[in-house]
This record gives structure tokens, sequence and C-alpha cells, in this order.
């Protein structure tokens, strides 16, 4: 989708919760704060969640109207928001402790191009966390968009994961009101 269409999405209502994913939030619970990126923030709720921890957030999406949603929450000020396209947008070398890309889908190869730059962005030690719709969707109609080039899987994800220490890169379930999706993760840290 292009940002004009989820400008379009953003301005008819709010498209998630004002919580984080779950998942994302026990992963990330008991991290020391740092500095973050929330990469296709969408409305920011995890750059949200995260600065209201004591992170040093920046939010970028191409969706001004989604951000623009963000900057009118309660503790919006300790974020930094960027309109940006996440397959243009970079960060400093080494700068980052963490980078979150939930629900970012793209065709494969520019995933794989944004997630290998992301992990160029972090400190020794910094932390990437990947969540996003798992490609055995298509077969169950559940859960996110039902384009296969698209959507994760645990494949897809393997060239960034071997640049990583990984923690965790597997194919997980998340209940929602039409049944349990499937999500894929991928939770590894920069070792070298």
């Amino acid at each position: 989708m292009r940002a004009e269409d989820w400008d379009e999405r953003y301005a008819e209502r709010q498209q998630w919760s004002a919580e984080p994913n779950a998942l994302i939030a026990e992963l990330l619970g008991d991290l020391p704060p740092g500095d973050a990126v929330d990469l296709a923030a969408g409305e920011g709720r995890h750059a949200l969640w995260l600065a209201a921890r004591g992170w040093r957030v920046t939010a970028v999406d191409f969706s001004a109207v989604g951000l623009g949603r963000g900057e009118g929450q309660p503790g919006a000020e300790r974020v930094s928001w960027v309109t940006a396209d996440v397959t243009t947008w970079t960060a400093p070398a080494a700068s980052l402790d963490l980078v979150v890309v939930a629900y970012l889908h793209l065709p494969e190869p520019e995933t794989v191009a944004v997630l290998t730059r992301a992990v160029g962005w972090l400190r020794l030690g910094g932390r990437l966390l990947v969540l996003g719709h798992d490609v055995a969707n298509v077969e169950t109609g559940v859960g996110g968009p039902q384009e296969p080039a698209i959507l994760h899987s645990v494949a897809r994800l393997a060239p960034v994961a071997a640049l990583l220490a990984v923690d965790r890169l597997e194919q997980v379930r998340r209940p929602t009101p039409a049944g349990t999706a499937l999500d894929t993760l991928l939770w590894g840290r920069k070792a070298s």
C-alpha cells in the first residue's frame, strides 16, 4: 500500500489499540531503557509505550496521518516523530539499543534490505525485534493481509537472523476475534 492509502485508513479511524502488542510488551518489558526506533510505527503505540518507560524513541512511518494520531496522544512529546519511507530512511551506524519492526510487510527482498540496514544501526548488544503476519495465515484466512509475497516466515527472515545472536526465530500464535492468527517473530541481538 502507498502512504496515501494508509493516510486514508488512519483518517477514517484508529487502526490499532493504544496498548502495545502483548508479545512485544512481554519481550521488551524488562529491558533497560536506551535509544530506540519504532520502524513503520503507524500510530506510534509501541513508541509511546517505550517512551513511557524511559526510552528515547524515534517513530518512523510514511503516513503523516498515522503519526499525527500518535502525536495527539498523552506522552507524545517524549517521542521524535519522523514522516519517512522506511525503505530509504536511515539511522547512524551503531547508534541504537533497540529497533522494533512490528507488522511491516514488504516484498521479501525489500524486507530483508530494510532489516539488514536496521541491524547496522544497532550498538553491540543492541536488540532487533521483528514481528509480523506469517505466510501460513493465507491458508486459514485469519490474521492480516492475504498476499503471500509480503508476509513473513522463519525462512524469509533467516538471512537477517544470520546477522544476529538469535534468541527466538519462530512462528507464534496470536488470538484474534476471528480465530488464532500466526505471526513470525525474530528476536535477537547484535553480538559483533
